[in-house]
Parts: structure tokens; C-alpha cells; sequence
């Protein structure tokens, strides 16, 4: 039995040996590049604190780290080989997939490639990377990393793994079975391992094109393996990569996700086929289609590079990201004439007022030996007029319909809350205080805690969901102007609802008459209302028949015409973010 004292001390030597390999395998790829020396682990305990498991290394592109499992690799009997296992892992941050968000995007086509086997595009974009990293260090650095593959003790070969060993196999011109690629291979697959290694090559550059080609091409392997129960995941160097990141560019769908996910044996670029379709230089030089994924797919995409958060967390992420390039310049009423501040002279700083308010300057001219409350000093500023007008953002009092007849913004694209985040990030960019409240039933209600400008509290409230029925909580709004004599700024209020907004106007739980405590509202915050509203396209007409729909309408367009407030009809709910990006031209231009 060893000796544990032994057995740890050997260990130390072992981590001393591979630290001083680090330049070697840093100059595999570079003399100028430069990385965070490898987290070395000596024992089990260690690497799972690092949150390594199943591997003997692994990388995390958010800090660029290196963290490899000593005791995983005496097992596997790699010991002999830091320069070629620590340039590997280096080469997972600088060529494959390099940043957090290529490696989302090499997600994103190999899903496309993997239906109903989706959820294998991490494992099968490990292989992919694996190999443009192996084959660039074997072929171009010299480093024996086939020789690593001998030595690597898989007792397990499911079809996917001989097919990649075999690919490695063909690409390096060695015999059939020297890396364990097992018995005789069918013609198929050997077939398709030539493929794989066309692919390698030939996407090498363009790496983003090959990985959909790849996950076709390993697709029927997955299948065969996934029947027979005996798929093995094994050194999965890159499934914490994302940990700690945020990866962007990612809502929307880019034009050659689709095309890219085609077999290799029918792909016209790696064979003399022709398809009848343009050039792939031409196709990548077209326009994008301007396509967004749903958020349950932007979310299944984060999961897979490993980025672990909620569903309601990702959502938030997805609509801040689509509404980010369409803010407005938020409204905003002239002020009497600004004021400049003028420095009027000094006077002491005591004990117990803020410090950001001490003149540090003056107060060592005071005395070099700074003593706070005896030769601490603060400036005492007055005003001017400026020569300018001042502009006063309107704050916005929001109030988004989340009954069930709205999509759940975690699982499917809703307009209504992309056009709140559009409307509220303008907002808080502008300088203004936001309120945003969500509504079901009158009593099913999420809301900020007033006016504020707290981004994340605002954007939990958008993308959270109710899904009862339709009451407007006119409450709400009773509470929220029955103090407010006359606010400091000016508020607009806007709902975002359908037909359903009618209830707004029915009488409260005290008796109240809903056109009252709207009325009060809209005189009390001073900055108008309005309501954006999915109405069909004869709702100001007398000729609908359903009954209900017809009071509905009624109610809303006295709500217009007798209550003051504006009602902007869309006809389905993407107008809505045409709304919200003209919302400054079509109702403030004047105030």
C-alpha cells in the first residue's frame, strides 16, 4: 500500500514539473503570448472546488484559466506529457473556440444540426475544438499529441469515439486502429471519418462554418449510440467555459446558421457537387435576415456554453440585449433656465458629514498633517443662471397586461415586454425614474418599489409572468397619485394592454368609479397618459357584433375622447416596438 505522505510529496514534484512546462507550452503557440499560470490541483477535493469533475482538465473563458486535475492525470497515465496537455487547454482560449461568445455561436449551429439530440452540442462541440486544437500542435508544433491518445485508457469505445480517433487517425496518415479506432470499421464510417478530417482541414480558418458541417456529420452516431445506451462523454474539457460570462450577439439568428448545418457529403464546398445555389462568398456578404431566436432557445444556447443561471435571469438578459440597439431619445420637458454652479469659497468639514464633500486639496494648504474635523475644509458652492434652458426627462409610470392571454416572456418572444425594456432602459438613460408594474388580475400584481432607477429591479418586473384573468388593478394606480399633491417631475403614464384595458374604468373595491380615479391620475401626474393597445382594425367602428368587444371598445374610446387619454392602436404585437422607438416624435415633440 503507498505511503499517503509519499504519495503527496510525488504529487508536489509532479505539479512543480508541469508548472515549469507552462512557457513551453504558452511558446507552442506564440513567444508573445501571455496567460494566467494553470490552476494545478493536487487532490480530488481541490479540482471539485474549482468545479472540475469528469476530466483532467478543463478551461473557463471568463477569467481564462487553466485547471488540470493532477491525480486524474497520473490515473490516465499522461503524467510524462504537461507541454502537450497544458498547450492543448491554452489552445481552447486562443484559437478554439477562443471567446465566450464563438463558443456560444458553435453551439448555436451545432443545435441546428442535432434535432431531437440537442442537448449533445456541448460534448459534441468539445470534439470539434479538440480537434482543430490537436491537429494545428501535432502538425505545426510538433507535439505528441497522438502519442497521448495511445496512452489515454478508454475502455468504453461507443461509435462516436472510434469515429473521432479515426478521424485523428486519417489526419496524422496513421494505420487504421493505432489510436483506437478498435476492429475493422464499416465503409460508411470510414467514409465518414475522411469527412471529418476534410472538415478539420478545410474549415480550419473558419471554424464557426465547420461546426455545424461536423455535428451533421456525427449525428447518426449519436443516434446509434444514444439507442444502445452506451454513449460515453469523456474529458469534457470545455462544459464550465462559460462559467461567470455573458456572452452577446446572440438573439438574433445569423443567415448561415441554417445553411451550415448540412452533411458534409452533400456541402458543395467540400465536393465538386453543384447545388445550383450562389457562391457561399456571395451568401455571407447578403444582408442578415434580421430572424431572432424565441428566449427559451437563447437560454438553452447559455446553458450549453455553460453559463448557469435561472430562467427568469436569461430572460432579462434576452430582452436587454434585443432592446439595447432600438432606445429612444426619451421625452422630456423644458425647465426654467438652467444653473451653473459657481464656487463661492470654503468653510470647515466636521466629523459625521460626508466625505466626498471634503476639499482634500485645501484642506492640506490648510495644514500638511490632515486632522478630519480640525483642518479639514469643504467648498461651499453657490448657483448662476446658465445660458441655456434645462431638460427635465418625464419619469414613466409603466403598466404591462400579463394576463394569460399574453406569452410567457421567459419561454416566447413578448412583445409587450420588449417594448417595456425599449421604453424604460430609454428612460433610465435619459435620467428619469421608472415605475413598472405587471397586471393580471386586480389582485395579481408585480411592481417596482416606486419610482427608481434600479435597472434590474425594472427589468425582473418586464419578464416575469401572471397569466390569470383580465382586471386592470385600478388600485394600483389610485394609491400611486392619491398623495401626489404635484410631483417633483412630471409623469406619463402608459399601459400596454389589449381590450382588456377597459376594466381600468370599472369601480374600485372602496366604490370609487374607475373614470374618477383615472381622471385624478392623469391631472396629478402631469405628463399624460396613454394607452397602446392591440385592437383590431375596425374597433372605432359601430359594426362589431360580439357583445363584450363591442362594450370594450365603447369604453376605450370614451376613454379617448372624454378621459384624456391617447390611444395608440397596433395591429399586432411587433408593432409595438415600432411604437416604442417613435415614441419621442409621435407624442413629445412639443412639451
Amino acid at each position: 500500500m503507498s505511503n499517503p505522505a509519499t504519495e503527496a510529496v510525488s504529487l508536489q514534484e509532479l505539479r512543480e514539473q508541469w508548472l515549469r512546462a507552462w512557457p513551453r507550452a504558452l511558446e507552442a503557440w506564440s513567444h508573445y503570448l501571455q496567460l494566467r499560470p494553470p490552476k494545478l490541483c493536487v487532490s480530488a477535493a481541490e479540482a471539485a472546488m474549482e468545479g472540475l469533475e469528469d476530466s483532467f482538465a478543463m478551461i473557463r473563458l471568463q477569467d481564462q484559466s487553466v485547471v488540470v486535475d493532477l491525480c486524474a492525470v497520473r490515473a490516465s497515465d499522461i503524467e510524462q506529457f504537461p507541454v502537450e496537455v497544458l498547450a492543448h487547454e491554452i489552445g481552447h482560449h486562443v484559437l478554439a473556440p477562443a471567446t465566450l461568445t464563438d463558443h456560444a455561436r458553435i453551439l448555436a449551429r451545432m443545435r441546428k444540426a442535432l434535432p431531437t439530440l440537442e442537448g449533445h452540442a456541448p460534448y459534441v462541440a468539445n470534439l470539434y475544438t479538440d480537434l482543430l486544437i490537436n491537429d494545428r500542435l501535432q502538425r505545426s508544433a510538433q507535439l505528441r499529441m497522438a502519442e497521448i491518445y495511445r496512452r489515454l485508457k478508454v475502455t468504453h469505445r461507443s461509435s462516436v469515439w472510434r469515429l473521432y480517433v479515426r478521424i485523428y487517425e486519417m489526419l496524422w496518415a496513421l494505420p487504421q486502429g493505432s489510436l483506437g479506432s478498435g476492429p475493422k470499421l464499416t465503409d460508411n464510417m470510414e467514409g465518414d471519418a475522411w469527412l471529418g478530417a476534410r472538415v478539420i482541414r478545410h474549415f480550419a480558418r473558419e471554424r464557426l462554418d465547420g461546426a455545424g458541417r461536423f455535428a451533421a456529420l456525427i449525428l447518426p452516431y449519436l443516434v446509434e449510440d444514444a439507442a444502445a445506451n452506451a454513449l460515453s462523454v469523456l474529458w469534457h474539457d470545455t462544459r464550465q467555459a462559460g462559467k461567470g460570462g455573458q456572452p452577446g450577439g446572440l438573439t438574433e439568428i445569423e443567415p448561415d446558421e441554417e445553411r451550415a448545418a448540412v452533411h458534409p457529403a452533400n456541402d458543395p464546398e467540400l465536393s465538386d457537387v453543384s447545388t445550383g445555389l450562389p457562391p457561399a462568398e456571395v451568401e455571407r456578404q447578403a444582408p442578415a435576415r434580421g430572424q431572432a431566436r424565441q428566449p427559451y432557445e437563447y437560454g438553452e444556447i447559455l446553458r450549453a456554453a455553460g453559463v448557469a443561471s435561472s430562467d427568469h435571469e436569461l430572460a432579462i438578459r434576452y430582452y436587454k440585449e434585443r432592446a439595447t440597439t432600438q432606445l429612444i431619445p426619451f421625452p422630456s420637458r423644458q425647465a426654467p433656465v438652467g444653473t451653473d454652479p459657481l464656487p463661492e469659497g470654503i468653510e470647515p468639514w466636521d466629523v459625521g458629514e460626508s466625505l466626498d464633500r471634503i476639499d482634500w486639496f485645501q484642506s492640506v494648504l490648510v495644514s500638511p498633517k490632515v486632522v478630519a474635523g480640525l483642518s479639514t475644509v469643504q467648498r461651499v458652492w453657490g448657483t448662476e443662471d446658465g445660458d441655456e434652458p434645462k431638460r427635465v426627462p418625464l419619469d414613466l409610470d409603466l403598466y404591462v397586461d400579463s394576463s394569460g392571454s399574453m406569452p410567457d416572456p421567459s419561454r416566447i418572444l413578448s412583445y409587450p415586454a420588449l417594448a417595456g425594456t425599449i421604453l424604460c432602459l430609454s428612460a433610465l438613460r435619459a435620467g428619469a425614474r421608472v415605475k413598472a408594474t405587471l397586471w393580471s388580475g386586480k389582485l395579481q400584481v408585480r411592481k417596482t418599489a416606486g419610482f427608481v432607477r434600479d435597472e434590474h429591479a425594472i427589468m425582473e418586473v418586464l419578464t416575469g409572468y401572471l397569466g390569470g384573468g383580465t382586471q386592470f388593478p385600478i388600485h394600483e394606480l389610485r394609491e400611486t397619485y392619491r398623495e401626489v399633491a404635484a410631483p417633483d417631475r412630471s409623469r406619463h403614464i402608459l399601459i400596454i394592454s389589449d381590450d382588456g384595458v377597459s376594466t381600468m374604468f370599472e369601480p374600485d373595491e372602496q366604490g370609487q368609479p374607475g373614470w374618477q380615479i383615472a381622471r385624478e391620475a392623469l391631472a396629478r401626474a402631469g405628463g399624460g397618459g396613454t394607452l397602446l393597445l392591440n385592437l383590431p382594425e375596425n374597433w372605432e367602428s359601430a359594426t362589431i357584433k360580439h357583445l363584450a368587444l363591442k362594450v370594450a371598445l365603447q369604453t376605450i374610446r370614451r376613454a379617448r375622447d372624454e378621459g384624456g387619454w391617447q390611444v395608440h392602436r397596433v395591429a399586432n404585437w411587433e408593432e409595438l416596438t415600432a411604437f416604442a422607438r417613435a415614441f419621442s416624435r409621435m407624442k413629445y415633440t412639443s412639451l
